[in-house]
């Protein structure tokens, strides 16, 4: 039988534990809702934007209205219908009318997007972008990249702050 303190230096790691998640998860949707964006931070996942971007490296997106609209030679980050991964290129043609339509490219392709677009799709619409790329920090996405290759990797990573929560 657990003693009263014992019992209370468990349930109190067991908060720390707790606040540690929560922590994260709202300063994720905080950084969301001051971004604009569901995805404020995404990892590039190829080499299709060398040199600007490396495979690794981790972007920081701005989807705010406070900024202009993204135009020819801005890199943003989109969505396409039935595909579950973001894509990260460089506007390449913009056209105005009711709405911006816009083209991309990845600057290590030989072609635009068109090919990837939905069956019938030439353009890209505002709706599409997830944002556009203010900043970014080379190859500390690598982490995100070990984990998705590695699943018992997210075992280890879960269990070390299991452990630093106990200690």
């Amino acid at each position: 039988m657990l003693s009263i303190g014992k019992s209370r230096q468990a349930a109190t790691q067991l908060l720390t534990f707790a606040l540690m998640l929560s922590t994260t998860f709202m300063a994720w949707k905080g950084l969301s809702v001051i971004t604009n964006t569901p995805s404020p931070i995404v990892v590039v996942l190829t080499g299709s934007m060398e040199p600007a971007f490396q495979r690794g490296d981790l972007l920081f997106l701005n989807n705010r209205d406070i900024f202009k609209e993204p135009g020819v030679g801005d890199i943003v980050v989109y969505n396409l219908d039935g595909l579950p991964i973001t894509i990260v290129h460089r506007i390449i043609g913009k056209w105005e009318g009711d709405t911006s339509k816009f083209r991309t490219k990845g600057d290590n392709n030989h072609a635009d997007d068109v090919g990837l677009y939905a069956k019938g799709q030439y353009y890209l619409e505002r709706k599409d972008i997830v944002g556009k790329v203010v900043g970014y920090f080379p190859l500390v996405g690598y982490v995100t990249i070990a984990l998705s290759a590695y699943p018992w990797l997210k075992l280890v990573a879960f269990g070390a702050m299991c452990l630093i929560s106990i200690l």
